[in-house]
């Protein structure tokens, strides 16, 4: 099982359920906590191979490598912990894990909060994800790392983002890295998928002004589906609950109370 953390303010409370993103760990998250406390009960899981679940067994792990596999190691624990129900907070590819949840497992979902969401990869993000299958067992996967995180998030004062980013990224085994870059594969019709079917539950986008390459597929999304809201957070780039917590935590406690 996935390592987790839970934080019990009081069993009438809604959980909140915080999914990081390729590389990352829960430790992104460590700005929410304490604002979130206060409203919820909250719960941090370690992706598969990442942070405290770095060493997870790995039973059948080569041949159903997917979304769907890494969407049902969160739902594992939340049976574990017989929480039936819960909003989802996710970021970067923690949000397709999250889309992913909500396909398979609707009824667990309250509603979403996705920031930095990718929803759609357009012709030079597809462009490095082909340079990336290219030379990814040629050079270091942490050379391919620092110039997408690069690519993404290049402006100066996205610099804590994307150092953090960086960071937790070099924890991971080269081999789980490869595994998630392959999942680059099925992204694209996936995503075409969640394009055309929405989720009945509501969903807030949370994503910032300088988001270049995320940001203009999420306005359409959300122009076609009316469960989702958009709230973009100016003068931030890809990972907003980093840059800009204050906002994020401000935007994203209000629409989950709205939906509690």
């Amino acid at each position: 099982m996935l390592y987790y953390k839970e934080f019990i303010s009081s069993e009438e409370r809604d959980w909140v359920v915080f999914v990081h993103g390729a590389g990352g760990s829960s430790s992104i998250w460590f700005n929410q906590l304490r604002d979130f406390k206060e409203h919820f009960n909250v719960l941090l899981v370690d992706l598969r191979g990442h942070g405290k679940s770095k060493d997870l067994l790995q039973k059948y792990y080569e041949e159903n490598y997917s979304f769907e596999f890494i969407s049902r190691d969160v739902l594992d624990v939340l049976d574990h912990l017989g929480i039936e129900k819960a909003h989802f907070i996710g970021v970067s590819l923690g949000t397709i894990i999250i889309r992913t949840i909500a396909e398979v497992a609707p009824e667990r979902v309250k509603s979403s909060v996705l920031c930095g969401a990718i929803t759609r990869l357009n012709i030079r993000s597809r462009i490095l994800v082909f340079l990336g299958h290219m030379f990814k067992r040629i050079i270091p996967y942490m050379w391919l790392y620092r110039f997408f995180a690069w690519i993404i998030m290049p402006r100066k004062h996205h610099a804590k983002s994307r150092n953090m980013f960086i960071r937790e990224a070099k924890k991971l085994y080269q081999k789980e890295f490869l595994r998630w870059f392959k999942l680059t594969n099925e992204v694209n019709p996936l995503l075409r998928y969640f394009k055309e079917k929405e989720v009945k539950s509501p969903m807030l986008y949370v994503m910032g002004s300088e988001d270049h390459m995320f940001l203009p597929p999420v306005k359409q999304i959300v122009e076609k589906h009316k469960n989702s809201t958009l709230k973009v957070i100016e003068n931030c780039g890809h990972v907003c609950n980093v840059e800009r917590p204050g906002s994020f935590n401000r935007v994203s406690i209000q629409y989950l109370k709205q939906h509690s």
